[in-house]
């Protein structure tokens, strides 16, 4: 070969070669990673009801966001498990979705005491998780890892108190709770309290338990010191059963009951009974807002029903969720907790929210009355400055201590 030529081959191999070292030195950006939400409630068990309608509205959310481009340009894998109703369960599914699944983000869980184990173990694994209902003050308090995009049971019982001595006229309460339930447990104190700071008093308090059938006793205490107003602090099942047999007995006063009896099952199981009673809740399907008859259309298309307050507060919280995720530019768990906690004034179907310093959403409440055949309306709205916040303890002096000279 002539040396020329020779020359011309090394040349063009050398920069062949130099090509390739300058490319092996580029970092080639991977195919999108998609954002993991892990979603947890009961499918099964005594409360499935609400958990089912809480995976409709995260359903929706969910494919609304895929169909315009997913988040932050992640598309959405949503890994759904089923709780069954369950504490221990739900510690377990959190960590595996967790360690296993490797989520970014949680929703879940729909009550409070299955959200209070959730959200031991998600901030254990440091990942954010918002629920959409559990109102226990507990669940937020585990740490700056967990969110609640619904109102507290603090501000929803006082908003049933206010509602009772305001709009009913009552000053004298009873009240029918469940003592193993942490949600009625805690939302009856709540309710007691700001009833009795509101001139109230509580002359019956009767305990019944989860799957009675039977509340004759307990009513027929009730019934024997004349209550104005009788506050139901539980879940629907046992309210429904509790209006009619109430009927039964010939009490005939207001019976007011907090978010646990919004379900399409309590008139199955009280029917006209629970006419001329009321429950407070984070929606309803007959606001006019734009939005929210958008929402409700949407929803009866695809699920054949009205949503409730569960399907509302899920289908707000997952997109709140990924609103977070899109704004935090990155799939980091930290990052998307940040972007949580900046959460301002979120355009929900529930309302709007912001996240206040302890992760809460600051939001009104609806009060709702049941009508004839079941038919629900907007009996009122409370907001957070319509309530005047509890009386701060004066604090007992402490006592000075005198000295003696030796």
């Amino acid at each position: 070969m002539p040396l020329a030529v020779l020359i011309v081959s090394l040349l063009v191999a050398s920069s062949f070669l130099g090509c390739g070292r300058q490319r092996s030195d580029v970092v080639v950006k991977p195919a999108d990673e998609k954002l993991r939400i892990g979603a947890f409630m009961s499918l099964t068990g005594d409360t499935a009801q609400y958990g089912i309608s809480a995976l409709n509205g995260i359903r929706m959310a969910v494919e609304e966001a895929n169909a315009g481009g997913g988040a932050g340009g992640h598309r959405i894998e949503l890994i759904t498990r089923d709780t069954r109703s369950d504490p221990g369960e739900t510690e377990v599914i959190v960590r595996r979705l967790a360690e296993e699944s490797r989520v970014h983000a949680l929703v879940g869980e729909v009550v409070s005491s299955r959200s209070l184990a959730a959200a031991r173990v998600a901030q254990e694994e440091r990942v954010p998780m918002l629920t959409p209902s559990a109102t226990s003050p507990e669940v937020t308090a585990q740490g700056d890892y967990v969110f609640r995009s619904c109102y507290t049971d603090p501000f929803q019982g006082a908003a049933l108190a206010r509602f009772a001595t305001r709009s009913l006229g009552a000053r004298r309460a009873a009240l029918l709770l469940d003592p193993a339930q942490r949600y009625s447990v805690e939302l009856a104190r709540f309710i007691r309290e700001a009833f009795e700071r509101q001139g109230g008093e509580v002359v019956s308090e009767q305990d019944y338990r989860e799957g009675a059938a039977d509340f004759s006793a307990q009513l027929s205490e009730v019934a024997a010191v004349h209550p104005e107003v009788i506050f139901i602090p539980g879940y629907y099942l046992e309210a429904g059963q509790l209006a009619r047999q109430a009927k039964e007995l010939g009490i005939s006063v207001p019976l007011v009951g907090g978010d646990g009896w919004d379900s399409p099952r309590l008139y199955e199981i009280g029917g006209q009974a629970l006419a001329g009673d009321f429950f407070s809740s984070h929606f309803s399907a007959e606001d006019p807002d734009p939005q929210v008859q958008r929402f409700v259309a949407d929803y009866r298309r695809l699920f054949g029903s009205t949503p409730d307050s569960f399907a509302a507060t899920a289908y707000d919280a997952t997109r709140i969720v990924l609103d977070a995720a899109a704004r935090a530019h990155s799939l980091d768990r930290a990052a998307i907790r940040d972007a949580l906690a900046q959460t301002r004034d979120f355009p929900g179907v529930t309302g709007n929210v912001t996240f206040n310093a302890d992760r809460n959403a600051v939001k009104s409440i609806v009060i709702i009355r049941i009508g004839d055949n079941g038919k629900q309306s907007v009996e009122a709205h409370v907001t957070p400055e319509d309530i005047p916040p509890p009386p701060t303890p004066t604090p007992t002096p402490t006592p000075k201590k005198r000295w003696r000279r030796s």
